[in-house]
C-alpha cells in the first residue's frame, strides 16, 4: 500500500509515498515550506507530527493566496 498525496498548487498533481509517514516528511520530499501549505485527510487538518498511514489519502493546498 501506498500513501497518495493530491497537491493543488498552482494545478493538480498526484504523488505516492510509502508509509506511515510523517505529514513534516511529506512535505520534506515535495519540497514544500510546512509554514506555507495546509495538509488535509478528510475533513481534518493534519499537523506536521500527525502520521498518514497506508492506504491513506491527503492533500496539500497553499495557505497563502493572493489578490
Amino acid at each position: 500500500m501506498v500513501v497518495r498525496v493530491i497537491m493543488r498548487i498552482p494545478e493538480k498533481k498526484e504523488f505516492t509515498f510509502s508509509g506511515p509517514k510523517k505529514v513534516r516528511e511529506i512535505l520534506r520530499e515535495l519540497k514544500m515550506n510546512p509554514e506555507a501549505t495546509l495538509v488535509i485527510k478528510g475533513n481534518t487538518l493534519l499537523t506536521l507530527d500527525d502520521v498518514v498511514e497506508d492506504g491513506e489519502e491527503i492533500e496539500v493546498r497553499s495557505a497563502i493566496s493572493g489578490g
